[in-house]
């Protein structure tokens, strides 16, 4: 998987519908005139649509009563299908068809898609293997994960949208599962569900549930819209939510008394970095951060840490530090109100940097402060030369394209922060601790 692979690309794709004729249809009478004639069934209103479908931006999402008998959902062949509801006689006149992919980013290549299909009839679904008497909740765990920001503003932040209306009743139906995934995330999954996960695309029984969720919805990058969400979900929900799951004990940082003398000093949390956009001159920033009183702190987690116990690590920082990665994600872990130091590598990055991590900090609780690296601090000058396009025309490499950006500004340069600039940044984040 490309790490860099971001998402900003329309989907071409369109749901695929199976509907029958209007509600109103034709009749020749004697004269041979066209006559209108319109039946009390026909006229009925036009019910909701079970899947949403809303466009190349937003992710495919159905919501499925049961009816006769519940959903029936055939994973190996990856079909959904739902009877008519008691309330409509038994019956569907008009059934339809979607074909939905069941990730928040509707465009993602290798997920497999969900066929889910209204049956006629009570009559045309298959007998039962298995009945549940919870919903089920069908997604796909692939996609981007393994990369641990989109972990969780893929799946992990949609899927407890999706989920945490049913306080644990629910079976969570997967496909394209990952047991990595599953394995680094099971405490989490298991607060949300109760069940057993069950793997789609290696399940070849027909199960039954009252009713079902096919897809999960992001409304926005590593965060929620409480508008968009009919619940009134919300970030600091979300972020309570994992103090509890991993029984983190701080909820407010440390604050800091102007004038008062204390042992104890507020913690800021270095996230280090062993790939591109590393911190070159860590040892300086550090000297430079217990200068202004700061316990320092160096957060290197590897990809298998037990999020739990890492999740620890940062609940007690005040602080929180770092060059743009996925290493911020462990920002859902702070106390609400600590103060979050994002710093945007060389490159016009500052969009980026807001959208993925600036913005969801806010919504959090944090108190962010963005920090934008000059050409002298970027290491891009040494290995490339101040007359390469990169270096001194950073928006023509925007122009050129996602790739190229990505390449020079998040493949191959590190950063040096110029100290003297950077120290006001610091002494910001304390008074922020005095506020």
């Amino acid at each position: 998987m490309n790490k860099y692979k971001r998402s900003h690309r329309l989907s071409t794709r369109s749901p695929t519908q199976k509907q029958r004729s209007p509600t109103q249809r034709q009749r020749r009478t004697a004269d041979d005139a066209t006559k209108i004639v319109t039946t009390a069934e026909e006229s009925a209103p036009a019910k909701k649509p079970a899947c949403d479908i809303q466009g190349p931006w937003a992710s495919d999402v159905c919501d499925l009563a049961g009816g006769s008998g519940g959903v029936r959902i055939h994973g190996s062949t990856h079909t959904v299908l739902v009877p008519p509801t008691i309330e409509s006689g038994g019956s569907n006149p008009n059934p339809q068809e979607w074909r939905v992919l069941p990730y928040s980013r509707k465009h993602m290549s290798g997920i497999k898609e969900i066929t889910v299909r209204e049956l006629p009839t009570a009559a045309d679904a298959p007998r039962c293997a298995v009945t549940s008497q919870v919903p089920a909740l069908v997604f796909a765990m692939g996609g981007l994960t393994g990369n641990y920001w989109h972990d969780f503003s893929d799946v992990m932040i949609p899927l407890y949208l999706q989920a945490s209306r049913y306080d644990g009743e629910v079976q969570l139906v997967v496909t394209n599962i990952q047991p990595w995934y599953a394995g680094k995330y099971r405490h989490i999954i298991a607060r949300l569900s109760r069940y057993d996960v069950v793997d789609m695309d290696k399940d070849d029984q027909v199960r039954c549930f009252p009713s079902a969720i096919v897809g999960i919805r992001m409304h926005k990058e590593f965060s929620i819209d409480p508008a968009k969400e009919p619940t009134g979900h919300s970030m600091p929900e979300f972020t309570k939510f994992l103090r509890n799951v991993f029984a983190l004990p701080r909820a407010a940082p440390m604050r800091v008394t102007a004038g008062l003398i204390s042992d104890k000093k507020p913690r800021m949390m270095i996230i280090s970095r062993r790939h591109p956009r590393k911190l070159v001159n860590v040892a300086e920033v550090v000297a430079l951060a217990k200068r202004i009183g700061f316990e320092v702190v160096i957060g290197d987690p590897p990809f298998n840490v037990d999020v739990g116990d890492f999740a620890r690590e940062v609940n007690a920082a005040d602080v929180l530090m770092g060059v743009h990665g996925a290493g911020l994600t462990n920002s859902l872990f702070l106390p609400t109100g600590a103060v979050f130091i994002q710093v945007n590598p060389f490159g016009k990055m500052e969009h980026i940097g807001e959208v993925d991590f600036g913005t969801p900090a806010v919504d959090m609780g944090l108190k962010y402060m963005a920090y934008s690296c000059g050409m002298e601090e970027s290491t891009l000058v040494d290995t490339l030369g101040r007359d390469h396009p990169a270096v001194k025309d950073p928006e023509s490499i925007h122009r050129s394209g996602w790739s190229k950006v990505a390449e020079y500004y998040l493949g191959k340069q590190d950063v040096k922060l110029d100290l003297q600039r950077f120290e006001p940044v610091l002494l910001k984040a304390m008074a922020m601790l005095r506020e």
